[in-house]
């Protein structure tokens, strides 16, 4: 690990947002809601293709560096009301919809997609293609923990179309496990993988972390060179966010046992140069793909599940805390399990907040979508998209490039790229687009 430069990195170590989304999640305002998502719907035309979102807040037990919306849960109760309710939302949303429903993508999310039972997973999926036109060839990806997986489930699963599979790996490190409350070894993991292999499912997704407590670069590289034994199609690599202030559960964690911001990149690096090394296609910022997935070889965009090949004009999200997007508008169901299956028991969509992008918003996310995919400042396609009206952030494009003495950016035709020295900071360059970041406009504030 040469050539890190201590200075760069405490320098570009600021947190900013992952960019799943522009503007971020935490810039929804209750000023969005139900009436808003209704009157979308309702407008859904023909030629409309949709993405759905099923999230299944629900765990068997919680890992304490999770950052998503999950509780762990001991009985099964809650979770079979809960999928009661999701069945019922499901119908509400698809009886606004005035045209044919056609969905291109599925993504069962969470949590942990099989804390539900084999009965549930095929209720669901029946209740989906009820109500939408599945598309033929349409990607339905589902998210694993291979610690309780059944058969029955991978059945369940595999007979309802599931074709992608993610399986939650973090780390394979005895102690690093330990200390993050996930107990997985190896063989326990490849019995999953092999499980739907076994099925025809043959697109395999693994997820890493990095930045773990006690995580060195030597249980990194080591359950790197055991990944690479599954042969997955695609690897993402996520850096871990300690957020203990906001996260209860992340108290667990020691704050002593956890990487500094050049370990961190250190972790990072090893992670990208040995898959790199091993054939596979670096994408955006963290993820990695063999060269025959669609990820490698297709035009990609980014949104709440990462990079994706996905390209359709909308997405529902049915579910406690589940984000969608109609046009210019997202919407975000109450995060509250309780208060979500509140409003659907009462007859009304749980939409709790959105928000309706600008002109200056549809402008600065195109820019940064771009730049967390391409790398590259669009700016031959800005003047086709936007007009004069993209003047102000072209400028801001090139101090951008005047400022940097780093080599993280360099001139490409347009506007500039990023160098690979400059690819770990992508998000600091989209985060100098970010309106709602800046200090002394109407937007900031806000926060992220």
């Amino acid at each position: 690990m040469r050539d890190i430069d201590h200075d760069l990195i405490a320098r570009r170590a600021a947190p900013v947002p992952r960019y799943t989304s522009y503007p971020t999640a935490p810039n929804f305002a209750a000023s969005v809601g139900a009436d808003d998502y209704v009157a979308l719907l309702e407008g859904v035309r023909d030629t409309s293709s949709l993405s759905l979102y099923l999230h299944i807040p629900y765990c068997h037990e919680l890992c304490w560096y999770c950052g998503c919306n999950t509780k762990a849960v001991k009985r099964y109760e809650p979770v079979a009301r809960y999928v009661a309710t999701l069945e019922r939302e499901i119908g509400m949303v698809a009886a606004h919809m005035t045209g044919p429903r056609k969905v291109t993508s599925i993504h069962w999310g969470g949590g942990s997609p099989n804390v539900l039972s084999a009965a549930h997973i095929r209720s669901l999926a029946d209740r989906v293609r009820a109500r939408f036109e599945i598309a033929g060839g349409a990607e339905i990806a589902v998210e694993i923990d291979p610690r309780t997986l059944s058969v029955p489930q991978v059945h369940a699963f595999t007979d309802t179309g599931v074709n992608r599979v993610s399986f939650g790996v973090q780390d394979f490190d005895p102690a690093v496990q330990a200390a993050i409350n996930r107990m997985q070894p190896f063989d326990m993991t490849r019995r999953a993988v092999d499980l739907f292999r076994d099925r025809g499912v043959a697109a395999i997704n693994l997820d890493l972390v990095y930045g773990l407590p006690h995580q060195t670069l030597a249980t990194a590289e080591r359950t790197l060179h055991q990944v690479l034994r599954l042969s997955p199609d695609r690897i993402a690599a996520f850096g871990y966010a300690h957020l203990p202030s906001r996260l209860k559960h992340q108290r667990l964690i020691e704050t002593r046992t956890l990487a500094g911001p050049v370990e961190r990149f250190q972790l990072s690096k090893l992670i990208a140069q040995t898959l790199t090394g091993a054939g596979y296609v670096q994408i955006g910022l963290d993820h990695f793909a063999q060269p025959s997935d669609p990820l490698a070889s297709r035009q990609v965009v980014r949104n709440f599940q990462g990079y994706t090949t996905d390209q359709a004009t909308g997405l529902i999200g049915p579910g406690a805390s589940a984000i969608g997007r109609i046009g210019d508008t997202y919407f975000q169901n109450a995060t509250p399990a309780g208060e979500y299956i509140a409003c659907i028991d009462a007859g009304r969509l749980a939409t709790a907040r959105g928000l309706k992008l600008d002109a200056e918003d549809r402008l600065r996310g195109f820019v940064i979508e771009r730049l967390m995919c391409d790398l590259q400042f669009p700016g031959q396609e800005l003047n086709s998209l936007f007009g004069a009206a993209a003047e102000p952030v072209r400028r801001e494009a090139q101090a951008l490039l005047a400022g940097d003495s780093d080599g993280l950016v360099e001139r490409a035709p347009g506007g500039f790229r990023v160098t690979d020295r400059g690819r770990p900071f992508i998000r600091s360059w989209c985060a100098r687009f970010d309106s709602y970041l800046q200090p002394g406009t109407s937007r900031h504030a806000i926060g992220v």
